[in-house]
């Protein structure tokens, strides 16, 4: 169905190539897993499919690229191509331009032509499908990241296509979520339908998998079949819930953290972070309910929950980018409603939950000189804080390259080295890992440990429980814009959270 034969692609400023001598078919009716370490070439790969290299983005290639025997250069652009190739790309946000979930949906099957009793039929099919029938009325840019994730699925499941590629498209969704996502695939696949999905963590669709393609540094190093592929002990991305008490920690309770976890500095009677009844609306949604929290300097803390529990909402009052509707937030004694943002800042570096979102300059270095220069750090000393965060988080090499010709793994990076060269004593990650794979991501938090020890206080919005078993101190678990869980790690450690 789709053949690539010694294709090989560079990025239009990039000095090496992205893809280097792929050789592939891909099967009418097939699943195929696409996966490899970041800046393996995934993402590229799945564009080249698509036809999104040769129709909108440009470059140099050799080789070239069929679809069903025709030359994909030969189709008249990207929108005879999507009327059977459909993809939901690793940055969700920006397939949602409308003003509504619905609108969203709606937009591409109206440009089919369909008749409207046929469009009600798909909208209200993947609506329910994608278990988002209640967003529907919602802006997109009130949503979660796992929501507007739903939602760009939605979209590109209505339109029916041949062929479906999904890049890590359910790295932001929690547990249940991607059970759903598995089950449609299944329903898909059954149907007929052609599948790629690109992913860092390919575990949860081996059982329906028919192939796995394996990348490195631009090149397929091996294919295998889904039983040939090891699976690595404890899921990355599980987030099953005890049913034990709540345990809440109190402001004098010592230290549970387990053997081997070392806490920095006993934990200060006076929180860093000082939430009371704290309330949120998104129009009529109400997205947090009367929150009250305390954060001490010296914290490791997860924040877990499903797709639009409020997790990114709460930690974005932290630095001021969102102002209560009702109750305080305090940073340090600051007021965030009568702080400018620029004095917060100071304080608390956020890195957002899709990097593109923080990156805006023409180059490594001028991204994170932007921060710097905000709170006046210039010269020698921007340089060196520069030269240090791009070694903690090892892109020294990519100095000098553009942004957005990085990967989605090294944007993730790069976003965290923006936020740690400004030295804030609190520290925000929100879904830190997505996009990174296994040994990156426990690299990223080996950093994150390394910063804890140096006096930084760490907190992360996650659904990967691994990371959370392994170094949180502190989880703090939300539903529905309440706090329902807040419990230290000892209880983690003993099978609080299981696999």
């Amino acid at each position: 169905m789709i053949e690539l034969r010694d294709f090989s692609y560079t990025y239009g400023t990039a000095e090496a190539p992205a893809l280097t001598g792929i050789n592939l078919d891909i099967h009418f009716g097939e699943l195929l897993l696409v996966t490899g370490h970041s800046a393996a070439g995934k993402t590229t790969l799945a564009l080249a499919v698509a036809g999104i290299l040769h129709q909108e983005i440009g470059g140099h290639f050799e080789g070239n690229i069929t679809f069903k025997g025709r030359d994909i250069k030969s189709f008249d652009g990207i929108k005879e191509l999507s009327r059977h190739i459909g993809m939901v790309f690793d940055d969700a946000e920006s397939q949602l331009i409308f003003t509504t979930v619905e609108e969203e949906i709606r937009s591409g099957l109206e440009n089919r032509g369909l008749p409207e009793t046929e469009i009600k039929r798909r909208m209200e099919e993947v609506l329910e499908l994608c278990e988002i029938s209640h967003l529907k009325h919602r802006a997109p840019h009130t949503l979660s990241g796992g929501q507007k994730q739903k939602a760009a699925l939605a979209a590109t499941l209505a339109l029916d296509t041949e062929v479906l590629i999904l890049d890590e498209a359910t790295a932001e969704l929690d547990t249940k979520a991607v059970k759903r996502v598995f089950s449609v695939l299944k329903r898909l696949k059954e149907a007929g339908k052609t599948i790629i999905v690109v992913d860092h963590n390919i575990e949860d669709f081996l059982e329906i998998g028919d192939r796995v393609i394996l990348l490195e540094k631009g090149r397929i190093k091996e294919a295998k079949s889904p039983g040939e592929v090891k699976i690595q002990a404890g899921p990355a991305n599980s987030e099953t819930h005890d049913k034990e008490p709540h345990h809440a920690r109190g402001k004098g309770e010592p230290d549970l953290s387990p053997p081997g976890k070392k806490n920095n500095p006993i934990i200060s009677v006076k929180p860093i972070i000082s939430v009371k009844q704290l309330s949120q609306r998104y129009e009529e949604v109400r997205a947090l309910n009367g929150l009250d929290l305390d954060i001490y300097p010296g914290e490791f803390i997860a924040i877990l929950g499903e797709n639009g529990s409020g997790k990114t909402t709460l930690v974005k009052h932290f630095n001021g980018l969102l102002r209560p509707h009702s109750g305080n937030v305090a940073l340090k004694g600051l007021d965030t409603v009568s702080s400018p943002i620029h004095e917060l800042v100071k304080h608390t570096g956020l890195v957002f939950q899709n990097p593109d979102n923080m990156l805006f300059e023409d180059t490594v270095e001028a991204e994170i000189a932007f921060g710097l220069n905000n709170i006046g750090v210039r010269g020698q000393k921007a340089s060196e804080a520069i030269t240090r965060s791009l070694e903690l988080v090892n892109l020294s090499e990519k100095r000098e390259a553009f942004p957005r010709h990085l990967s989605r793994g090294e944007r993730q990076r790069l976003a965290v080295a923006c936020v740690i060269a400004m030295r804030p004593e609190l520290i925000v990650l929100d879904e830190p890992t997505t996009g990174l794979d296994a040994e990156e991501s426990d690299r990223m938090m080996q950093l994150m440990r390394k910063l804890q020890q140096e006096g930084h206080t760490i907190i992360m919005v996650t659904h990967n429980m691994q990371i959370v078993r392994d170094h949180a101190e502190r989880v703090i678990r939300m539903e529905a814009g309440k706090i329902v869980e807040d419990f230290t790690s000892t209880r983690a450690a003993e099978g609080g959270i299981p696999a």
